[in-house]
């Protein structure tokens, strides 16, 4: 193809303006729809048939098109050309990650976890609609100058169990960025993109991919399928997070909406209810002294977090701990499915039975006080899980709640909990917020429900999450 050519009637050529393994990058304008596009003409391997590589790009086209997210590349339309496939895009004028790397070195943990944080909710978009990227790379991540990254090249990605698709023999993937599993011949699956994507992570804050990058790509699949790297000396807050999804065994890796959430966090050390990272202690332990710079609204709206913050789980409902108290407790040793019980068990509690739940918290979160937990939660008018409680660690869990505080405002947030033992019960001893945001009431009133419907489904929800 050439500058100034009409692509499909109606896409002209500008310029081009990249090329990889998988095809070559077009700059384009669509004269229907009057506005940019990028263009990817896709290579048809050799000895391939022509006409079965369209088919499958067309599949793949629509699979790529099912996802809709401000951090994924949006694909348009796939047309055919000189009998060779290609993929109409959103345009976006942005560097890769690769090429920052390139440029830059090793980049600061706390703009990589940004950038990760982005991709991975993205990503975890995609898995909740069946798709699995499978080339998670730095070349595949779109850095604008705005501070906006977004994930590029579905057009290999392929919804799970779309057999026509998984049969092309084709390994789509950067031997660099597999997964341990991928390397030995296994399927690739969400976990696989979790493990691609800390790789990428990892390249971007060490300056090179967990297992090298030499040009032995034999020797390369070696080594990522033994699993063996070394640990990142650079990573800083990002350690934790490349610990987890680096993990050989994806059974044991976290969800990629676990590590969004993990990557959006703050990172003070969640062992208090206040949510302060700095600054002169709060002159009530539940946060309040952080509130007054806001307006009146948020003032409302961050009360009722702190509050939610200071809830906890157990299955005690006698023993009121005390900061005498924590000697006796030590981290859990439970399986993760006790913990999980035991968070939605204490979210069942509330916001009527404050009694039950405050015997529920941990020797740290009953530091804060009980009249201060117990005013606080005088404001929630009702709360419900929305994303189940899923352990993410030997004693944390994460959990996702939507609540209503004062003035009828409803609110979403994802916590992640600490647990510790005490008397061989686990009680939630630490409360970090991942994420916090108003729910849309316009949108809820498009969806065609009203409070007292979406509630009640709330309700529902968070006691089915108790069993």
């Amino acid at each position: 193809m050439d500058e100034g050519r009409l692509v499909a009637g109606r896409y002209r050529l500008r310029r081009r303006v990249g090329a990889g393994a998988m095809g070559v990058v077009w700059q384009a304008f669509d004269e229907r729809l009057d506005r940019v596009v990028a263009l990817k003409q896709l290579v048809v391997p050799d000895g391939a048939d022509p006409v079965e590589a369209v088919g499958r790009a067309a599949r793949e086209g629509r699979i790529a098109a099912r996802l809709q997210h401000p951090n994924a590349v949006t694909v348009h339309d796939v047309v055919e050309e000189d009998g060779r496939p290609v993929l109409v895009m959103e345009y976006l004028p942005a560097r890769t990650l690769a090429d920052r790397i390139a440029a830059h070195g090793a980049l600061p943990a706390e703009h990589v976890m940004g950038i990760g944080a982005q991709i991975a909710g993205a990503l975890a978009a995609a898995h909740a609609a069946g798709i699995v990227h499978r080339d998670v790379k730095p070349g595949n991540i779109l850095l604008t100058d705005d501070g906006t990254a977004k994930i590029t090249d579905f057009g290999i990605a392929r919804a799970v169990g779309d057999v026509t698709v998984t049969r092309t023999g084709l390994l789509a993937g950067t031997p660099a960025y597999l997964s341990p599993e991928v390397a030995r011949g296994g399927e690739p699956g969400p976990a696989s993109d979790v493990f691609a994507l800390g790789a990428t992570l990892y390249a971007a804050v060490e300056g090179r991919p967990p297992f090298g990058d030499g040009d032995n790509a034999i020797a390369l699949l070696h080594a990522v399928a033994a699993g063996r790297f070394a640990p990142p000396t650079q990573a800083g807050p990002l350690t934790d997070v490349l610990s987890d999804v680096l993990r050989t065994d994806p059974a044991t890796r976290p969800t990629m909406a676990q590590v969004a959430d993990r990557l959006r966090a703050p990172r003070p050390a969640p062992t208090r209810l206040d949510l302060h990272p700095a600054g002169p202690p709060p002159r009530s332990a539940f946060g309040r002294g952080r509130l007054v710079a806001l307006s009146a609204v948020a003032v409302v709206g961050l009360v009722v977090l702190s509050l939610v913050l200071a809830t906890g789980g157990s299955d005690n409902t006698g023993a009121t701990a005390t900061p005498t108290a924590t000697s006796t407790a030590r981290p859990t040793a439970l399986a993760p499915a006790r913990l999980e019980q035991a968070v939605a068990d204490y979210y069942a509690l509330l916001p009527k039975n404050t009694a039950q739940a405050w015997d529920r918290l941990g020797p740290r979160l009953q530091e804060q006080g009980r009249q201060q937990y117990e005013k606080f939660w005088r404001d929630v008018k009702d709360l419900g899980i929305s994303s189940p409680p899923a352990a993410s660690g030997t004693d944390t869990v994460t959990v996702g709640i939507d609540y209503t505080g004062a003035e009828g405002k409803r609110f979403r947030e994802s916590h992640r909990l600490g647990l510790v033992v005490q008397n061989g019960r686990p009680l939630i001893d630490s409360d970090e917020v991942l994420s916090s945001q108003r729910i849309d009431d316009d949108k809820k009133d498009e969806e065609g429900e009203g409070d007292d419907e979406k509630d009640d489904k709330k309700r529902g929800g968070g006691k089915s999450g108790n069993g």
